[in-house]
């Protein structure tokens, strides 16, 4: 099958704003010049290969400037071209210049089900996952009654994590839950494809709009429903403003006004803001004690500041 290139719509910028120009030294990669870094994000809608949102970021360390280069907005599979093949095809048209690319969504199995051990039960397991995780239980839940067990084959050392280290409750599914089983297939799916040496991460869009959002000094109201049926679209031009009004980011018109109706786009934006974030060392890196082996989501700093983002 030949190599189909998705269309680019056009855009219309919601001020006037000169685009820094790109090196013409077509051998080396612009994201070794110091040209220009983009970041990929994101959103997969749907577990069975039929929508997804994809961001494109650019960032020019030269004039300290990011962009919404990119929205793809309404990816969806045609008669016979999946979406999948769709999002394979606009990384490879990128993959000289991403330094991340970023989904919303696991792609690796809880360690319990690729584990090639004989099992003995998780309540005699020796694994430094298993035993993270009767820490954590023994810990965390020794004052709640009926007391509820994990369960590590559906469930990730992350996901307990962020329940309740944090300094709010972050509830995520389970990666092996009914909700993200199906997309993880899919996410599994779409990066085996990938250069072994493009660099992926696992991102949570909802936390990054926290924690940027407080940055900015919104209301957590606000910041804890971006996908509320009312109020939602409030929530996310609220935020988009604000990021256009410190000038942490130019973002089309068109673009804008996509986000603010599809959370899912704005979801896939949040993705590859965090890829840049990362790209600037302004991640949470995951816990001393933390497993090694187990998966990490990547989210800002609780207290980065604006000048971070030059």
């Amino acid at each position: 099958m030949s190599k189909r290139k998705v269309p680019v719509s056009k855009r219309t910028a919601s001020r006037a704003l000169e685009r820094p120009t790109e090196s013409v030294d077509s051998d080396v990669p612009a994201h070794i010049t110091n040209d220009v870094v983009r970041f990929l994000g994101i959103s997969l809608a749907g577990g069975k290969s039929d929508k997804a949102c994809v961001a494109l970021i650019e960032y020019y360390p030269k004039n300290k400037k990011i962009f919404l280069s990119r929205l793809f907005e309404k990816l969806k599979s045609e008669e016979k071209i999946s979406v999948d093949l769709k999002i394979h095809d606009l990384i490879d048209q990128n993959k000289e210049t991403l330094e991340y690319v970023a989904f919303d969504i696991p792609w690796n199995l809880p360690a319990c089900l690729t584990c090639v051990r004989r099992c003995p039960g998780y309540e005699n397991c020796n694994e430094e996952h298993i035993q993270w995780m009767w820490n954590y239980h023994d810990e965390k839940l020794k004052k709640k009654k009926p007391k509820k067990i994990f369960t590590p084959y559906t469930q990730r050392c992350v996901e307990m994590y962020f329940s309740s280290e944090l300094e709010e409750t972050f509830t995520l599914h389970h990666a092996m839950g009914s909700n993200s089983a199906p997309l993880l297939a899919r996410a599994q799916f779409i990066k085996k494809r990938l250069d072994p040496n493009l660099k992926c991460i696992e991102v949570n869009p909802g936390l990054t709009l926290w924690r940027v959002g407080q940055m900015m000094n919104m209301m957590k109201s606000q910041l804890r429903n971006h996908r509320a049926a009312f109020g939602g679209d409030e929530s996310r031009k609220q935020f988009l403003h604000n990021l256009n009004e410190k000038n942490l980011t130019f973002i089309y018109h068109q673009d804008m006004k996509q986000m603010i109706e599809n959370s899912h786009a704005f979801e896939a934006f949040l993705c590859a803001l965090t890829g840049f974030l990362k790209y600037k060392d302004l991640t949470e890196s995951r816990p001393k004690n933390f497993p090694k082996q187990e998966d990490w989501i990547e989210f800002p700093k609780e207290n980065i500041k604006v000048k971070d983002f030059e």
